[in-house]
């Protein structure tokens, strides 16, 4: 047997449920003919007989009170997704996706200060590396981290990378002590530990301060920011890390910088992707000034901060990341 008509189980649940056609024709804005046609069409179909009539009135049979009480529970269920839908999306809540690292180290911790200013908000993060398919996923936006240049969506940075070497105090005393004075000989010397997903990586930093290490060894690698500055925290080696991520590991001294010799480089890195529609809406609009606002703030601090280390502020050129999927 064929799938069931729905089109003709609709006109037979209208039907059944005002137990009238013309009622039915009213309600889906259709001709008493039509509905007829469509309950003919599934009498057909099914090979039974789903009324009878009395005295000008329509009364199910077994079949089709069989068939009345599955139908108008699977619609009923329809159209009460449909209203679910329809309100969500008129409602205060917003659907948003953003790498792990930069969800739990950026986001987070300022997620608490916009929720007690607007408490009735309904927010899910979905923290995942990968970008939303927006033509197929219910996202209102992306937090990215890349270069930009998505073509086709409404793209403008949140917030720059400020990349430098970062190592605890106890592994930096260390290492001062196998070459006092000498950075470079220190970074020779240390574990370096790599961020595999990041934007700028040891090799690329390495020529932008026009330093060669007889030897470029790897021993820790992470697919996680966060793992990355959890090691350096501990003292097991140097992680090339952006204030974007460990600020507060800096303001607490927790990670120093390596050396002021190097200078700190300096990029758009995080952005906020939407389709241009989405930006109709008013939740969207208010939340991507709110993401604006944290950033510029954060990276005021940050430069307030590496300044008042005496480092160095360099910009970058842009290098094409912008078809990475990356955690940082």
């Amino acid at each position: 047997m064929r799938d069931i008509n729905l089109k003709a189980t609709e006109h037979f649940e209208a039907v059944a449920r005002l137990g009238s056609v013309t009622r039915a024709a009213e309600e889906l804005m259709v001709s008493p003919s039509a509905v007829s046609q469509q309950i003919r069409q599934i009498e057909a179909q099914l090979g039974v007989k789903l009324f009878r009539r009395e005295k000008q009135r329509l009364i199910l049979t077994l079949d089709g009170d069989r068939l009345f009480q599955t139908a108008t529970e699977a619609f009923a269920a329809l159209r009460n997704a449909r209203d679910a839908i329809a309100r969500q999306r008129e409602a205060r809540n917003v659907i948003l996706r953003v790498s792990p690292s930069f969800g739990v180290r950026w986001l987070g911790p300022r997620l608490p200060g916009f929720l007690a200013r607007h408490g009735d908000w309904n927010i899910r993060v979905d923290a995942t590396p990968d970008f939303s398919a927006f033509e197929a996923e219910a996202v209102d936006f992306d937090l990215r981290y890349g270069n930009g240049g998505w073509k086709g969506l409404n793209v403008f940075p949140i917030l720059h990378d400020h990349v430098l070497p970062v190592v605890s105090p106890a592994y930096l005393a260390e290492l001062e002590a196998t070459a006092p004075g000498d950075p470079v000989a220190q970074l020779a010397n240390a574990r370096l530990v790599d961020s595999v997903k990041a934007l700028t990586r040891w090799d690329m930093w390495l020529a932008r301060q026009r330093i060669t290490l007889p030897r470029l060894s790897l021993p820790l690698r992470f697919d996680r920011s966060s793992m990355s500055i959890e090691m350096a925290r501990q003292g097991f080696g140097i992680a090339l890390e952006s204030t974007a991520l460990c600020l507060p590991d800096l303001q607490s001294g927790a990670l120093v910088p390596l050396s002021r010799d190097f200078d700190v480089l300096v990029s758009e890195a995080y952005w906020f992707v939407s389709p241009p529609q989405h930006m109709n809406r008013r939740i969207v609009r208010l939340f991507s000034e709110w993401l604006t606002a944290e950033g510029r703030a954060h990276d005021a601090a940050s430069e307030a901060l590496l300044t008042g280390l005496g480092c160095r502020l360099r910009d970058q050129g842009p290098e094409d990341h912008s078809a990475l999927s990356v955690d940082q």
